[in-house]
């Protein structure tokens, strides 16, 4: 299969290409024929940006993890990032309270 075009996150749509015009998939470089039903592909939810695509191209570049939506990519985003003030205070505190129940613990030993 054919290099996807680089985006973060694509929004995907069904399309109907209501035009006779032929357009070439970006996924497998083969033409899509005018008029069938296929997916519309925006990088980055950019109409600008917009390919036409077989139906069947983008659902296996899409099982194999290579058109994350939004969404999908949203979450891998929060997973790698580090925590925002309230995960940081949370965590602060965590230790803070381990920390004296450990102090306490020897303290009672002694």
């Amino acid at each position: 299969m054919a290099q996807e075009p680089r985006a973060r996150w694509w929004e995907i749509r069904r399309a109907q290409n209501l035009k006779p015009v032929s357009y070439r998939c970006p996924l497998c470089q083969r033409q899509l024929p005018a008029l069938s039903e296929h997916l519309l592909m925006l990088p980055e939810g950019k109409p600008a940006g917009r390919r036409h695509a077989h139906t069947d191209c983008v659902m296996a570049a899409r099982k194999a993890g290579r058109l994350p939506t939004r969404a999908e990519w949203r979450a891998a985003e929060r997973e790698g990032s580090p925590p925002g003030v309230w995960g940081r205070l949370r965590a602060a505190l965590s230790r803070r309270s381990s920390a004296d129940a450990r102090g306490a613990d020897r303290e009672s030993e002694g």
